[in-house]
């Protein structure tokens, strides 16, 4: 490319700034468009000895005028270079986590750099959340003979979700497809590269976000064994897994957050069923708690379940998990903006007030009717307060976050003290209790105290008429593919290398019979 520079009517000093100043009045843009000016006059002098076609800039005092003749073969024009007031409109763009200025050749079209590090900063605390929050509070809820099995299902199901993801687990939930499953186009992550952006949104790597959504498809079925502790195979959890990624947490993280999602609002205007669920209420919660419910029942109650006490082991460990999960929590809601933005301080400040404060009813309601206020209450609290939370983070005001926290303190409460025992069912770690009945209340609540003066995607893909029948709808299609599925894996896999250990095994514990090791080797 030849480019011939012509200067006509250079300015006096005084008539430059005269014309800055008219031209850009805020004295931070003034500074801001000299840097961008001295920028782009260093990509003109590297393209100066280049020769493919001919272009004369025209510079006046007050205008610039850029002509280009181009001697190649006519194709498809290419995104126009930018203008100062569009490479100035970029960076409003970035700082307000917004689209770039469309069909302009961006000079920062990667992945911008503090959105970025938000996003991974919270993909790191989602993970934190599994491995160890998880791990510990499982841990320390199960008796000691048990411990390790947990800690072993956490990090078998991080290793085998990570395998399943990148081989097609990320396409199968984002790429293409139709409104129910994506397709295989990115397998393996097949066309990304990590300065590519769009993915998950205008400022974040698309590695990051298949990285970021990776965490949250470890942690949701980890958390289903809660309720089957102590008493399933360590081949049967991996199997199940495996299975159930495919057959349920693929096909719903798909429906509910794909841009073709078939229950995905906020972003297809055409979903069949137009709810929202902003950080996992219903693929997270609901899918592994109503999973989780079902397959503890077909497993059947842990040997001695009603008649030998069967207390944790650490409740040390259980609050240390507790802890750990709550920070995590903060990467899980508010990483969910997908930006270092006013929706992720909403989100913030919604999953604190509402986790603290279920954490307080829950030992209340439990000093009323138990007498005493335990350390396992006020920890199921807060993880029932940060489960209720987690569909609304972004849609709700904070006062509407306190009126769901005390909600969110007493039903579950209800569902775990009373509800298990009148009905039977062994759900060891109560996952349904928590995240089951949690989680369908969260997304119930979320249709109630939904607002747009928190989030204008409300408003602007006019969600708001119908969103409580809407949520309802969500909260029927997910329990009815999570039970319908699970039974049938759960049949699978009972009939085909068994479920349960032996009695003796069983008796024994898992850990030195299925890990051979111990948790604690006290002399």
């Amino acid at each position: 490319m030849l480019i011939t520079v012509q200067c006509l009517d250079s300015p006096s000093e005084d008539t430059q700034q005269l014309n800055t100043t008219m031209l850009i009045k805020n004295k931070t843009l003034a500074h801001l468009a000299a840097a961008i000016i001295a920028a782009g006059s260093l990509t003109l002098s590297a393209a100066f000895a280049q020769d493919a076609t001919t272009t004369v800039v025209e510079q006046t005092t007050t205008t610039t005028v850029v002509s280009e003749t181009t001697t190649a073969p006519a194709e498809a024009a290419a995104p126009a270079d930018p203008t100062m007031e569009q490479r100035i409109a970029d960076l409003e763009a970035y700082v307000n986590n917004s689209a770039r200025t469309p069909d302009v050749a961006s000079k920062i079209a990667g992945p911008g750099p503090g959105h970025n590090a938000w996003q991974m900063v919270s993909t790191a605390l989602v993970l934190f959340m599994t491995l160890p929050g998880l791990a510990l509070f499982y841990g320390g809820l199960v008796r000691s003979k048990n411990v390790l099995s947990i800690l072993a299902m956490t990090l078998g199901i991080a290793g085998l979700v990570t395998i399943l993801w990148f081989l097609c687990g990320y396409s199968l939930t984002f790429s293409g497809g139709n409104a129910f499953i994506g397709d295989l186009a990115q397998a393996c992550f097949n066309g990304m590269l990590p300065g590519n952006v769009g993915a998950g949104y205008y400022w974040i790597s698309d590695y990051i976000w298949a990285m970021f959504q990776l965490t949250f498809a470890i942690i949701t079925p980890a958390l289903i064994f809660g309720a089957t502790a102590e008493r399933m195979k360590f081949s049967a959890v991996l199997l199940f897994t495996a299975i159930w990624m495919f057959v349920v947490y693929f096909p719903l993280a798909h429906m509910v957050w794909a841009v073709n999602g078939f229950m995905c609002g906020p972003l297809n205007a055409d979903a069949g069923i137009k709810a929202i669920d902003f950080a996992g209420g219903t693929v997270v919660h609901m899918s592994s708690g109503w999973s989780a419910l079902v397959l503890c029942i077909i497993l059947g109650p842990r040997l001695g379940f009603g008649k030998v006490p069967m207390p944790p082991h650490s409740m040390v460990l259980c609050m240390v998990g507790t802890g750990m999960l709550y920070v995590g929590w903060f990467g899980f809601n508010a990483g969910s903006a997908l930006g270092a933005d006013a929706i992720a301080a909403n989100a913030f400040t919604n999953t604190f007030i509402c986790a603290a404060t279920a954490g307080f009813v829950w030992g209340v309601v439990e000093w009323i009717l138990k007498g005493k206020p335990s350390v396992l209450g006020f920890c199921s609290g807060i993880v029932s307060g940060l489960v209720v939370i987690t569909p609304a983070a972004g849609f709700v005001t904070p006062a509407s976050a306190m009126i769901m926290a005390v909600i969110a303190g007493i039903v579950p409460f209800f569902a775990v003290v009373y509800l298990k025992k009148m009905l039977g069912y062994d759900d060891a770690l109560d996952t349904f209790g928590v995240h089951g009945v949690g989680g369908t209340l969260g997304a119930i609540l979320t249709g109630i105290f939904a607002s747009p003066s928190a989030n204008g995607v409300l408003e602007s893909m006019n969600l708001m008429d119908g969103l409580l029948l809407n949520q309802l709808k969500a909260c029927v299609l997910t329990i009815v593919l999570s039970v319908v599925a699970t039974t049938l894996i759960a049949l699978i896999v009972k009939y085909t290398i068994g479920l349960r250990p032996t009695q003796e095994v069983e008796d024994a514990g898992l850990d030195t019979s299925e890990h051979g090791e111990e948790g604690y080797l006290i002399d």
